[in-house]
């Protein structure tokens, strides 16, 4: 029979885990189908499972002096429940769109990047955002930028000792955002493409920041670094006319049963534009 652990510490759970291999468990909702598969395939083994959803104090999000944190249990309902500023809006808007009201009842962000889904809504948004994800282990806590936290097809810079406990966002004064995706159906579908996408303007409406990231195209998510460069100084109500697929070109999108490469580029530079464009738009502008 699996071991099953549900600490009541965040040193207890750091133990643990780095004592032996364990299924770390927040919401179950990547857990449960995987074993499921697996057992449906005639493979019933599983590792022991973590439970870390007893440890208090990784659960909300709050503002500090620089940006936000978000707790590492914290919900896709709770995210969109919460009273944000439109830096968020994108994140937000993933966290409606992500499986069903079930899925966003009981899935967490944490868990979201921890898996490292190429497909992964939250991940392209937690890049536009520029987030630090906090990790704790044996040796303390330590921070990594989001950028560098995922590694590959469902790898990450954590250490076997390692948990996250939270995602750490930074203001940018003038900024809002948006989300972008492309899947067979509006809901309960894994994204073909999606397009995370920050800007801040000045008063005049000129760009002075911005950070665009592509899923669902390469094995992890990527930022736009070019477009971003070439983006600054232009004005938001003409941005969407400057993108081209140059800008896409670091880009790697693979065939597979929901769409070719080819399909995927194209569904991503036209995400990129449509996504510039919702926030040019005047309701996008009123709400920041």
């Amino acid at each position: 029979m699996t071991r099953y652990f549900r600490p009541t510490s965040l040193d207890e759970a750091i133990a643990i885990k780095a004592a032996q291999d364990v299924t770390v468990l927040a919401g179950g909702t990547d857990v449960y189908p995987v074993r499921t598969a697996r057992k449906a395939w005639g493979d019933p083994a599983h590792k022991p499972v973590l439970d870390i959803t007893a440890i208090p104090g990784l659960r909300g999000i709050t503002q500090e002096a620089g940006g936000w944190r978000l707790g590492a249990l914290t919900t896709w309902s709770d995210l969109a429940r919460a009273d944000l500023p439109p830096l968020f809006d994108g994140y937000r808007r993933a966290a409606r769109e992500v499986g069903g009201l079930q899925v966003q009842n009981l899935g967490t962000l944490a868990g979201n990047l921890v898996t490292a889904s190429p497909a992964g809504d939250g991940i392209p948004n937690l890049m536009a955002l520029d987030a630090v994800v906090e990790v704790a282990g044996k040796g303390g806590t330590r921070t990594l930028p989001i950028q560098a936290f995922s590694t590959g097809y469902r790898s990450t810079a954590l250490a076997s000792h390692e948990l996250v406990t939270a995602l750490i966002v930074p203001k940018l004064d003038g900024a809002r955002s948006t989300f972008c995706k492309l899947g067979a159906r509006k809901y309960l579908v894994i994204s073909i493409a999606m397009v995370a996408a920050v800007v801040a303007t000045d008063e005049a409406g000129t760009i002075t920041a911005a950070r665009i990231a592509v899923g669902a195209c390469s094995a992890v998510a990527q930022r736009l670094s070019a477009l971003e460069t070439a983006l600054i100084g232009k004005a938001l109500a003409s941005a969407s006319g400057l993108v081209n697929p140059d800008h896409l070109a670091g880009l790697q999108p693979i065939d597979d049963v929901r769409a070719s490469a080819a399909y995927r580029r194209d569904a991503a530079l036209t995400l990129v534009r449509d996504a510039l464009a919702d926030l040019a738009s005047p309701a996008s502008r009123r709400a920041a």
